[in-house]
C-alpha cells in the first residue's frame, strides 16, 4: 500500500548550481548528498516540513538521468511513494496491469529499496516505490 509521497525527483545538469538555487528557494541547505554508482547519479536531498526534494545529476552519459536530460531537459523526473512492503506492492501493481521496470527492488539513495513503474502506464509520470531499509 502506498503510504505517502516520499519525495519528488528533479533532474538537473549541475547539482552544485542547483543546490544553490534550491537552498535559496526553500531557505534550507540539503541534508544529504549521495552518489548511487549503480544508477550513475549524484543526489542531494532537501526537506521542507514533510516534503522531500531529490536533485539528480548524471555521473556518466549512459545513465538514465543523462538520457532523460538529453531527451526532456531539466525538470521533474519522478514522484516517489513510500510503501511498507515493496515486494507485495510490486506484485499488486503487476496484477493491476502496471509495468514494473525492476524484477526485484534495488538499493537506491537515502537508505531505500526502490523500483520504478513505466511511465507509459502512469500518464507519462515515472513512479518510484521506496521502502526504508531496516537494519
Amino acid at each position: 500500500m502506498l503510504t505517502n509521497v516520499e519525495h519528488i525527483g528533479i533532474a538537473v545538469r549541475d547539482i552544485a548550481a542547483s543546490n544553490e538555487i534550491f537552498a535559496k528557494l526553500l531557505n534550507v541547505q540539503p541534508y544529504k548528498a549521495e552518489t548511487v554508482a549503480s544508477e550513475g547519479v549524484n543526489t542531494s536531498f532537501f526537506t521542507v516540513n514533510q516534503t522531500k526534494i531529490e536533485l539528480l545529476e548524471a555521473t556518466n552519459p549512459d545513465s538514465p538521468i543523462a538520457k532523460f536530460l538529453e531527451k526532456k531537459g531539466e525538470g521533474i523526473h519522478h514522484i516517489a511513494f513510500e510503501v511498507e512492503d515493496i515486494l507485495a506492492e510490486m506484485d499488486r501493481l503487476r496484477t493491476e496491469g502496471f509495468t514494473v521496470l525492476n524484477e526485484v527492488p534495488k538499493h537506491g539513495a537515502d537508505n531505500k529499496l526502490v523500483c520504478f513503474l513505466h511511465p507509459k502506464g502512469t500518464n507519462g509520470v515515472l513512479i518510484e516505490l521506496c521502502q526504508e531499509i531496516k537494519e
